[in-house]
């Protein structure tokens, strides 16, 4: 039996959810663990970590939630919650549901960035591309209206002063052409001095890349991926959008939480460079899901996601597949930020060479996570390498709240795993 969750008495009938079962553990899978023990956690380590992520659901904003940790490279925790369609916040009640499980693929919207700057540092590592070389080096039509100096670093690092496209240059059709799109992407000026100022590049950045990618290689980045990473290492998931067939697989992506109005709404668009609800739904889009969009449409699961990042919690290799050296991920993680507002996002995340990092007292991975690494993704996914805690963890949602009164649980989720997992000895770190 299926009920409408009980809003909060502050905000009656403004959060849009789903509807929450009165025995949760009906919609509830979970995959092969291994004992906590094993890896030296406590035996409640798991049942710890599946509170959190049933306050997560309860909350009512997510239809579905997938959480996968490794420890060690073995699986602690792999559970999914809910269902993958048919219980959005404006489905019917009797619309058919279908139950989202550990093998269920999502949409990873800006967690894509983690996996792109990866495949850009595989080529560093093989001397295709340089961090300090600037982006005209590889795309020569590039260099014009003040982008001459622009580096590959500065784009991995939000500091190209190109945060934004506009809005005609990410019309689906406008970016599935190779040709247009790179027009389009030579034909921005800075909207500030390159290397001056933190600005997220919520798709720019990945487009650039895409296309250096493409230059140095003669293959996109979707085949390179393939051919370098997840063909090798037998990953189902884990690439740019998905194959026809294949689309009906996925988790939906459902509008939820509380309305987004301006001058949020306005800050919103001007970030995604459409309406905040069309983002959403151009993550359920056949035609989104066909393109490369480096910065926006990687599609995963959570176990294979924390997979993807346990290749460079290892120091870059993982089965016996060298993917690349412990010293190229080190210089990725090179902290790039400064303490002052990101210009796009007003907060400022932390990043390296295109990871998001961690922080001593402030992150979001928790405090205590100066060596973490990984992505955040629209709205509630995150991936990310903790080497510390010999941990690789993905939390990924269906919903897309900007706002709602259990964020908090949320965070709490990700803060959690972190404050169950302690650290390992220094002699057991793997880079």
């Amino acid at each position: 039996m299926l009920t409408r969750v009980r809003n909060l008495p502050l905000v009656p009938d403004l959060v849009r959810k789903c509807r929450i079962p009165e025995d949760i553990e009906s919609v509830a899978t979970i995959g092969a663990e291994v004992d906590p023990g094993e890896v030296g956690l406590p035996a409640e380590y798991a049942e710890r970590i599946w509170r959190r992520m049933q306050l997560v659901y309860r909350s009512g904003v997510h239809p579905a939630i997938q959480v996968c940790i490794r420890r060690h490279g073995a699986v602690v925790f792999d559970r999914a919650l809910g269902h993958a369609s048919g219980n959005g916040p404006d489905d019917d009640a009797d619309a058919p549901k279908v139950p989202v499980t550990t093998s269920t693929p999502f949409v990873t919207y800006s967690a894509a960035k983690g996996v792109t700057s990866f495949v850009i540092h595989q080529l560093v590592d093989r001397g295709l591309v340089e961090l300090d070389a600037p982006v005209a080096r590889y795309i020569p039509e590039y260099g014009c209206h003040g982008k001459e100096s622009i580096t590959i670093g500065q784009v991995l690092s939000h500091r190209s002063g190109v945060a934004g496209l506009p809005r005609e240059a990410l019309r689906l059709e406008a970016v599935a052409d190779r040709e247009l799109l790179v027009r389009n992407l030579c034909a921005v000026h800075p909207s500030t001095a390159p290397g001056r100022f933190q600005s997220y590049h919520a798709l720019s950045g990945g487009f650039i890349l895409g296309e250096v990618v493409h230059r140095v290689t003669g293959k996109d980045i979707r085949t390179v991926l393939d051919e370098e990473i997840l063909r090798p290492l037998r990953f189902r998931w884990t690439n740019y959008g998905v194959a026809r067939e294949d689309l009906g697989l996925l988790a939906r992506n459902y509008v939820t939480g509380l309305p987004v109005l301006p001058p949020l709404s306005t800050a919103m668009e001007r970030l995604l460079g459409v309406p905040f609800a069309e983002a959403v739904e151009n993550g359920n889009d056949p035609a989104y899901l066909s393109i490369i969009a480096p910065a926006a449409n990687i599609v995963s699961t959570a176990s294979e996601f924390s997979r993807f990042y346990e290749i460079f919690r290892r120091g870059g290799e993982l089965d016996g597949h060298r993917v690349m050296r412990p010293e190229t991920i080190a210089a990725a993680l090179v902290p790039q930020s400064r303490i002052e507002p990101d210009l796009s996002l007003g907060m400022n995340f932390g990043f390296g060479y295109g990871p998001m990092l961690g922080g001593r007292v402030v992150s979001l991975y928790g405090p205590d996570t100066r060596r973490a690494f990984g992505h955040l993704g629209f709205t509630n996914n995150a991936a990310w390498a903790d080497p510390e805690r010999a941990l690789s963890v993905a939390v990924l949602t269906s919903g897309k709240p900007i706002l709602y009164p259990e964020l908090i649980r949320w965070v709490g989720l990700l803060y959690g795993i972190t404050a169950e997992t302690p650290k390992v000895s220094a002699q057991d770190l793997a880079f």
